[in-house]
């Protein structure tokens, strides 16, 4: 069982770009979305993530727990990741579950907006990815002299300074919106 907690990032990273690829695909060739909506829809997607991502970590994954069950959750779920969080085989959720998710994602954006998901759920996969990717990099190397510096030192903060702010991983536009920036 405690192989299946472990991932090399890279699984995910092609996963996820090759399902997202498949449905804007399918729903191009289906008639369900086209060059005009897609682009549209896929920066929707990947704006929802954002949301999500942050909405999760913030309360969710830094839930102050009033029960022993309470905390096992919280510790199993990110509470690991923060004791150890240089472990690179920890740093994506296993792609069996992530799936699992994914396709309920699938199915509640689908109630919500119909066919318009083929352009609406890549963007949120490819949200996933990207945060998978900046978390991954964060962790597993020093900061870069580039762009991504920014995230890498915000995330920093997070762990290492202030875990109750700073809660953006592949974006702090929501840190920034919700009042969650770290103080200078």
């Amino acid at each position: 069982m405690e192989r299946l907690t472990r991932t090399h990032i890279a699984i995910p990273l092609i996963l996820f770009s090759t399902i997202s690829t498949i449905l804007i695909v399918y729903g191009i060739n289906q008639g369900y979305i086209n060059a005009v909506n897609a682009p549209l829809l896929f920066v929707a997607g990947l704006l929802a993530f954002t949301l999500i991502e942050y909405i999760m970590h913030r309360f969710l994954f830094h839930l102050q727990p009033k029960t022993d069950k309470q905390e096992k959750f919280a510790y199993t779920v990110h509470g690991v990741h923060h004791d150890y969080p240089k472990d690179k085989d920890r740093l994506a959720m296993p792609p069996p579950l992530s799936i699992v998710i994914s396709a309920l994602f699938f199915g509640l954006y689908w109630l919500i907006m119909g066919n318009l998901v083929y352009g609406f759920l890549p963007g949120f996969l490819m949200g996933y990815a990207s945060y998978l990717w900046v978390h991954y990099m964060v962790h597993a190397f020093k900061p870069p002299k580039n762009f991504f510096k920014v995230l890498w030192v915000h995330h920093g903060i997070h762990h290492y300074k202030d875990q109750h702010n700073a809660f953006g991983v592949s974006s702090p536009l929501w840190d920034v919106v919700f009042g969650t920036m770290p103080k200078k």
